[in-house]
């Protein structure tokens, strides 16, 4: 598939996707969508990706949420499709099973905001504000973000900002938990990418494993999550890679991981 509204590259096991729309402040259309769960699905499939960078071109925005101009035709059943639509590509994002960087570079407004919260770590630039201002249109989140901001922040503070409508900046976003770091506009991609390398190091079999029982907390109660890493754990004393890294640890010496 020819893309036209996204940017995907790989470098050294990390897949590199970027929202290429700068002058809509790469706000995601059903164009974009169908890009994005096309590359995904690439990139869920793909050995030769550990990890997974995803940001918005341009200097003034990650995504400034849904393209107005076609959420305004719709009618009632058209708007269940349009929000599952969403769900479906946000959903395979957050399950990929290979860890998912947002590198938010500006406005992560409405479907901005609920794309970030799809990913598995966020990290902010001082200039970068947040946002689920869908009441402002008369319309409520429609790609998960309900549902994710509460789990992430709290309900309080998810209800604050999703009935008010008020964005709150990088450091607002960090006291609270919905960031985990914030950068310089000109460090953080270096940082990303440098987080990203340091997880490509590890043995990618418990990484993967990992990330399964995190997103699983999402859909389980305490007992189920926990028979579930009781599960994952089983499987990784089974690999050659629990084996290396824990005879490296033993003889003081980096492991050399072959995901087996």
């Amino acid at each position: 598939m020819e893309y036209k509204n996204i940017l995907l590259t790989v470098k050294e096991k990390t897949a590199f996707v970027t929202i290429n729309r700068p002058d809509k402040l790469n706000a995601l259309n059903n164009a974009t969508l169908d890009e994005l769960k096309h590359c995904f699905n690439a990139i869920k499939n793909d050995n030769a990706v550990n990890v997974v960078i995803i940001t918005g071109a341009g200097e003034k925005a990650f995504i400034a949420g849904a393209d107005i101009s076609e959420l305004n035709k719709l009618n009632t059943v058209e708007g269940k499709i349009f929000s599952e639509k969403g769900q479906e590509v946000f959903n395979l994002i957050e399950k990929l099973g290979k860890p998912v960087i947002a590198v938010v570079n500006g406005f992560a407004l409405g479907g901005g905001c609920e794309l970030a919260l799809a990913c598995h770590i966020r990290i902010a630039s001082e200039k970068a504000k947040f946002g689920q201002p869908e009441v402002n249109l008369g319309i409520i989140p429609g790609y998960g973000g309900t549902q994710r901001l509460t789990r992430l922040i709290n309900s309080g503070r998810s209800s604050e900002m999703i009935l008010t409508g008020d964005l709150i900046d990088s450091h607002e976003a960090l006291r609270i938990g919905l960031v985990n770091k914030v950068f310089s506009s000109e460090e953080i991609m270096s940082k990303a990418i440098e987080m990203a390398e340091k997880i490509s190091t590890k043995g990618q079999i418990a990484v993967r494993m990992a990330l399964r029982a995190i997103v699983s907390c999402n859909d389980t109660s305490e007992s189920e999550g926990q028979n579930l890493e009781s599960s994952l754990f089983a499987i990784c004393c089974g690999t050659e890679d629990f084996k290396e890294g824990t005879l490296a640890f033993l003889e003081k010496r980096k492991p050399n991981f072959k995901n087996e």
